[in-house]
């Protein structure tokens, strides 16, 4: 799929993978759609988007705020028509182990990204069905494939996001749409300054593997979106281990606790 002149929705366009992604839309004549909670920072996206001669609009909205993401969702149907790329990035959560984590703040690591990533898709589905053509984007992190210690909610929340992306695909199987999911390692944003005590989390196997920049993350989403690829992992060390865990379970979950947060001893 040739983006320009397609329309892009990105969620969680206001800053990191979301911005950066929405910006590299724009440069290749995509017109593009950005959705995050704050609008002077959409704006800002934006701006930069049409100052380099690109489309973008601009739908501020909580995506943990069904009703209003129902009204957004609408809106752009209205006003753009149904998109041909939708790149559910939107995401939150800190890392914390279970007996830190509020019922309530397991329930908002649900809610986005998995939640609002099942509400935008369904919203665009019945438009791209008609069509027959159309793309989901979904990116999700490692720790939809290993558990990883004193993460558990944000953990549970990236495997739905997995699992999401593997009951769409086979849900929209032979209809001309298709979904991708996109998993990236460690990225340079403000996630961790954001969510205080996360990095800190973080295994040391992890440590291995590049950090990579919003824009390398941006390059591999549309590049799925163009050519329709299923899964992409990067960087390359990161597909390895996860190619060596299918492989060598227990061994590379032993890893990443023997690396990773350990509880406090107990007095």
């Amino acid at each position: 799929m040739e983006l320009a002149d397609r329309l892009v929705l990105v969620t969680g366009a206001s800053q990191g993978i979301g911005a950066a992604t929405a910006r590299l839309a724009g440069v290749r004549g995509a017109r593009v759609l950005l959705l995050a909670r704050s609008r002077e920072a959409l704006e800002a996206v934006a701006g930069d988007i049409r100052v380099r001669g690109g489309r973008a609009a601009t739908y501020p909205v909580d995506l943990a705020d069904p009703p209003a993401l129902e009204a957004a969702c609408e809106a752009i149907e209205r006003e753009a028509g149904t998109p041909d790329v939708v790149v559910n990035n939107a995401g939150s959560g800190r890392w914390l182990a279970i007996d830190e984590t509020e019922p309530g703040q397991a329930a908002a690591m649900m809610a986005v990204p998995y939640l609002g990533a099942f509400a935008v898709s369904r919203a665009f589905v019945p438009g791209m069905l008609r069509r027959g053509s159309g793309h989901f984007v979904n990116l999700t992190s490692p720790a939809a494939y290993v558990g990883i210690p004193g993460s558990t909610a944000y953990s549970a929340a990236r495997w739905a996001m997995r699992g999401f992306s593997e009951a769409l695909r086979a849900d929209l199987a032979g209809t001309g749409i298709g979904v991708s999911l996109v998993v990236p390692g460690k990225v340079a944003s403000s996630y961790f300054e954001n969510n205080p005590g996360s990095e800190e989390r973080v295994p040391g196997i992890a440590h291995l593997y590049r950090t990579l920049s919003p824009e390398e993350v941006a390059r591999a989403v549309l590049r799925a979106a163009e050519r329709g690829e299923r899964e992409v992992f990067l960087p390359f060390l990161l597909r390895a281990t996860l190619v060596a865990h299918r492989l060598l379970p227990r061994l590379v979950e032993w890893l990443v606790w023997r690396t990773g947060w350990k509880r406090p001893a107990r007095g």
